[in-house]
């Protein structure tokens, strides 16, 4: 059982087509002889890396193998970095939240949509509190309408057995980082 890892691009004699199409800043750009294109990378005592195998003929580059594996590295570690982790963050009421609680949550949501993470409120309903579950409902769409500014509503109240669920998410990254405009007048 080898424990050598296979490569991720074909280098140098591991190449094997006939022609190659290399591209690159120090190279006239066309189709050469796999041998030609060798000579080339040697005569620069660089490494002939082939980077899209699957075209016809393959698009190689003459490049130094151990800077390119660190330029791809790189390259893969900035996306990962720049890539938005959105999560979904849950507020619970009961039905009959009061003013202080719903003000106090609504300022916990709007922090969540501000960092970019999804919100899903939802009503509680305990026991026999079911049967208020239209006041579930206005304390959802109260809620959404007093998000809208900053974010938008992805799934109406919905009731799933005892919880009522509303989805938001954040608008766009332009409304986040606006100020709010002033009233009309």
């Amino acid at each position: 059982m080898s424990r050598a890892k296979e490569p991720e691009h074909k280098i140098n004699e591991r190449i094997r087509a006939n022609q190659v199409r290399l591209v690159g800043e120090n190279i006239e750009v066309g189709v050469y002889a796999l041998q030609e294109a060798l000579k080339f990378a040697q005569e620069q005592e660089l490494d002939l890396v082939e980077i899209s195998p699957n075209a016809d003929p393959p698009v190689c580059r003459i490049v130094d193998y151990k800077k390119f594996l660190y330029e791809q590295k790189k390259k893969k570690k900035e996306q990962k970095a720049n890539s938005v982790k959105q999560e979904v963050k849950e507020i619970r009421f009961g039905p009959n939240t009061d003013e202080h609680d719903f003000e106090f949550k609504l300022k916990h949501a709007e922090k969540f949509l501000k960092e970019g993470n999804k919100v899903r409120a939802y009503v509680f309903f305990k026991g026999r509190a079911i049967v208020y579950k239209e006041r579930g409902e206005v304390l959802l769409l109260q809620f959404a309408q007093k998000l809208q500014e900053i974010g938008k509503v992805e799934q109406l109240p919905r009731l799933e057995g005892k919880k009522m669920f509303l989805l938001m998410s954040p608008k766009g990254k332009a409304a986040l980082g606006a100020p709010a405009a002033p009233p009309a007048k």
